[in-house]
Parts: structure tokens; C-alpha cells; sequence
């Protein structure tokens, strides 16, 4: 079940690579052990793994890549995924294999997607003994009988030590994400963010499930307590909120990040959750706090006390974007099994910066389609590199950086999916209200989760609606619970004039972003447009 073999070379699906040594499917303590004894970082309380990734505190979008092969050609997005040339990725898989020579590393025999018929065999090749750890929490893991015949279908080789060549392999600087469809070979260099290796291997899904008709999303899910039929799936960007409000303790939590909905129903990707812990607080989310002292549990880039250990989750002088990584069992709510139904409510996350948004919204599946291909969200600090305060921003269904495919292709899916099991479909607002960011303030997450629950049970959709001027979607007049002047967001505004001007604004960025759609979409979803 856990094996070191130094020296000769170790043979790896697709490549032989000679490393100076190589440690195969190595458990969690050996894996802290390793971690520890390399200097990658120390042990916490409760033996949490801390550690820090230096520079590269976020994903670097504008250094991914997709290698532009005949097989390809007419299937990617290529205006949302940058080209390299198949002789630029040999000489870097080249040059990566002959730096690995002299490094360590550590090899995890995972897999993608909780559904057996749609799983795919991943094999992670890790410089960092930390990276394994946290890659062993994120995928899911076979049985130990299954490694001895283990054969991957895709294998991931991460050298954070490696610093890439623009020049010479064709790539914007010295850090590389490169995806190689004909030869299942997926390169990382010069980043030490743990994020690249989760979302490599999303961004591999969405390209893959679509042509087996499964939709492949972004998104966290759960289901009623012994109903797993009673599935919600929540739709958003990093930062919006899909792990805090999946993660409620009155249903069964599927996942909280990356999920396929099939013929079969929903199934989660990842066997783990990678949650933001920016002002993370025992009160309000107790679960999530308490795996940050827990075995293991990757505690990466926040501050602490040296002496004491103590985490100070208020301190973002590293990064906004402070997390930790566990496997879902550390969640007493978790399912054992990652499989739910077929949605019945479709939830979209979006933060919404401008402070226009209401902070919920029932949609027709038109106003869904032009929401969901829409994307419109903002992008957190910390997120991604050089994002220090929330962007507005449209992702096209929610992750435009992870898909390869056109959007047409994600939102058609969604489209025959909603249409075929009747979904309920909701816009949910975790952003700003009373003023944009800089002078309004974050909607209350008491509300946010009281007007989910409403929706969730159903007796939501009894009460009374009125239309939104701005969006024509309906809005909830009222909400036990919940005060009414947050559900009419004009109302919090001390200048309503103001408001009508912030709207205006967003209204024309929508209109201007949706241009590019009117092209692929039906009547029905036109109509539905700004």
C-alpha cells in the first residue's frame, strides 16, 4: 500500500522519468513526515500541516495552456485557451523530466468523479511531498487492492522548481499549466499554489465528460437528510460562497467545488474540500474551522503564532487568499458515497460588487441560460495573482478559466438538463448591498442562508414575488426572517438616484458582454437578455 523505490527509473504511464528518488501512494502521516523533514513547512495544532506557497499565492490563468494538435483543433475555445505548439510541449516535457533527475518525488494514484462509469484514473507526480498530501485530500482514493494494477489514463507531473523558458517553450513566462490531449500528459512548473493541481484536473474534465453528455460544474452540492433525490446544486466563482452554504448541517453534503450531473444524477469530482478561511470563525462555521486543527488538514499561507501555533484568520498580510484542504470525511455531514439526484433547485452564486444585485432572484430557465452563460460574478482578492480587491467580472458558466469547450457547449447542456428534470433555478447574491463595495457592506450570511433554506423547502416559491425592473426576474417580497428592505435593494441605498445610476451601469456591461452569445442561442433565451 505504500512503497519507496530508490533509484533505478521510475516508470510513469506515457514516460520513463529517473528521479533520485520516488515515493508511490505514501499515506498521510509519511506524507507530513516527508513534508516536515524537506522544510516545506511545520506541524501545527492538532497536527495540521502549515505551510506556504511563496509567491504564487492564486492560480495563474494567463500562463495556462492547451497544446494545439489535429484531435483538438475544432473542439477547444481557443479564444479562452492559449495554443502551444506539440514541439514546445516535448521540449518542456523534456526539459522537466531531465531537472527531475536530481529532485525527490512523490507519486499519488488517485481518481476524478465518484460515479464509477465516468471516473478517470489520475496519476499526480509531486516535487512537494505537501502537494501529495493535498492532491490525496482533493482526489479520491482507490481501495488498496486497486493500486497494485493500477493504470492511470492521464498523469500530472508538478515541478515547482522548474522554471519554464518563454523562448524556447513557447509559453508567456517562467510558470507553465499546459494540457496535452493526444498524449494525457498534463505540465505545471514554477508554482508552488496547491490550487493548480486540483483545477489542471478540472479543466481536463470539462473537456472530456461533455462528449459522454455529462455536465461538468462548477459548482457544490448537497441533499435532504435520507432524500438523496432532493439534490441543490450551487453554481459561483472562488469567494461566492459554495463551500460555506453547501455546507449546511440540516443536509448531506455531495461536495463542495466540482460535480458531473449525468443520466445517472449528480456525482462529486473530488473526494476532499479546498475551503477560503479569510475571517473564518468557530461561531459561524464550526465544521470548516475545526479541520484547520485537525491531522493533516493542509493550513496553507496563514499567519500564525510561532510559539503558540495560534492561527490569526484575520491576517491577510500573505494572502487574501488563505485556505485549507481536507478529505470530506473530516465533515460529519459529508456523503459516503459523493452521489446525489438530479438537481431540483439550480442555484448561481454570484458576488456582486456594484451593489445592484438582490440577494435572491427566481429565474425562468431562459433567465437561467442568460445567467449561466452570463457568468457575472466578481473576482475575490487573493483569487488569482494580482487581484488585491473584488473585480467585477463575467465568467462564462461560472469558470470560464477551466473550460476548454465553448460556452454554448456547457450552456446547452445545462439548458436539456433543467429542461428535462424541471429545476428550480435561483440567482443568489453574497456580494455588496446598500452601496458598492467601498461603501455598501456584504450581505448578511444569516439572510443568505435563511432565504437558501426558504427556496430549498419549497416555501419559498409560495410566497409573493415581484418583478425586477432592472433584470425582470422575480424577487421575493417577503422572508420570515429576513428584513424586507434587503430583498428590495433600491431600499438600502441612502441615495436611491445613485442606485438607478449603479444599475444602469451594470445593465449596459451585461448587454455588452452578452453581445457575443446572441450569435449560438434560441429566441426564448434572446428574449431573456438585457
Amino acid at each position: 500500500m505504500t512503497m519507496a523505490r530508490v533509484n533505478p527509473s521510475m516508470t510513469l504511464t506515457h514516460q520513463g522519468i529517473e528521479v533520485a528518488r520516488g515515493y508511490y501512494n505514501l499515506l498521510e502521516p509519511a506524507l507530513v513526515e516527508a513534508a516536515i523533514r524537506k522544510g516545506e513547512g511545520r506541524l501545527g495544532l492538532g497536527g495540521a500541516f502549515l505551510c506556504e506557497t511563496g509567491a504564487f499565492t492564486g492560480r495563474s490563468p494567463k500562463d495556462k495552456f492547451v497544446v494545439r494538435t489535429p484531435s483538438v483543433e475544432h473542439k477547444i475555445w481557443w479564444e479562452n485557451n492559449a495554443p502551444m505548439d506539440p514541439e514546445d510541449f516535448d521540449l518542456l516535457q523534456a526539459d522537466m523530466l531531465n531537472h527531475l533527475k536530481s529532485q525527490e518525488v512523490f507519486v499519488q494514484d488517485l481518481y476524478a468523479g465518484a460515479d464509477p462509469i465516468h471516473r478517470v484514473d489520475v496519476r499526480m507526480v509531486t516535487e512537494l511531498a505537501w502537494h501529495g498530501l493535498f492532491i490525496r485530500h482533493l482526489l479520491r482514493r482507490p481501495e488498496p487492492a486497486e493500486l497494485a494494477s493500477f493504470t492511470p489514463d492521464w498523469t500530472v507531473i508538478n515541478c515547482p522548481s522548474f522554471k519554464a523558458d518563454p523562448k524556447r517553450h513557447g509559453c508567456r513566462t517562467e510558470t507553465v499549466i499546459t494540457l496535452n490531449f493526444d498524449k494525457k500528459i498534463i505540465l505545471i512548473a514554477n508554482t508552488a499554489y496547491a490550487g493548480e493541481n486540483k483545477k489542471a484536473v478540472f479543466t481536463l474534465l470539462n473537456f472530456l465528460l461533455p462528449e459522454k453528455g455529462v455536465m461538468a460544474m462548477h459548482c457544490s452540492a448537497n441533499h435532504a437528510i435520507g432524500n438523496p433525490v432532493d439534490t441543490a446544486v450551487f453554481f459561483g466563482l472562488s469567494g461566492t460562497g459554495k463551500t460555506t452554504l453547501s455546507a449546511d448541517p440540516s443536509r448531506i453534503l455531495i461536495g463542495d467545488d466540482e460535480h458531473g450531473w449525468s443520466d445517472r444524477g449528480t456525482f462529486n469530482f473530488e473526494g476532499g474540500c479546498y475551503a477560503k478561511t479569510i475571517n473564518l470563525s468557530a461561531e459561524a462555521e464550526p465544521e470548516i474551522h475545526a479541520t484547520t486543527h485537525r491531522f493533516a488538514t493542509v493550513v496553507e499561507n496563514m499567519v500564525y503564532d510561532p510559539e503558540t501555533l495560534e492561527i490569526d484568520f484575520t491576517d491577510d498580510s500573505l494572502t487574501a487568499n488563505t485556505r485549507c484542504a481536507y478529505p470530506l470525511e473530516a465533515i460529519s455531514n459529508a456523503s459516503a458515497t459523493g452521489l446525489g439526484g438530479h438537481p431540483r433547485h439550480v442555484v448561481m452564486l454570484t458576488c456582486d460588487a456594484f451593489g445592484v444585485l438582490p440577494p435572491i432572484a427566481r429565474l425562468t430557465p431562459a433567465q437561467a441560460m442568460y445567467h449561466f452563460l452570463s457568468g457575472f460574478t466578481s473576482k475575490v482578492a487573493g483569487t488569482e495573482r494580482g487581484v488585491t480587491e473584488p473585480q467585477p467580472t463575467f465568467s462564462t458558466c461560472f469558470g470560464a478559466p477551466f473550460m476548454p469547450r465553448r460556452p454554448e457547449v456547457y450552456g446547452q447542456l445545462l439548458a436539456d438538463k433543467i429542461a428535462r428534470h424541471g429545476a428550480s433555478c435561483w440567482l443568489v447574491n453574497t456580494g455588496w448591498t446598500g452601496g458598492a463595495y467601498g461603501t455598501g457592506r456584504r450581505m448578511p450570511i444569516r439572510a443568505t442562508r435563511a432565504l437558501l433554506a426558504a427556496a430549498l423547502d419549497g416555501s419559498l416559491a409560495g410566497g409573493a414575488f415581484r418583478r425586477d425592473p432592472n433584470f425582470g426576474f422575480d424577487v421575493p417580497v417577503a422572508v420570515p426572517g429576513v428584513d424586507e428592505a434587503l430583498l428590495d435593494p433600491r431600499r438600502t441605498w441612502a441615495d436611491p438616484l445613485a442606485y438607478d445610476a449603479q444599475a444602469a451601469k451594470l445593465m449596459a456591461m451585461f448587454a455588452a458582454n452578452f453581445a457575443q452569445y446572441l450569435p449560438f442561442i434560441d429566441a426564448e433565451v434572446r428574449a431573456a437578455a438585457i
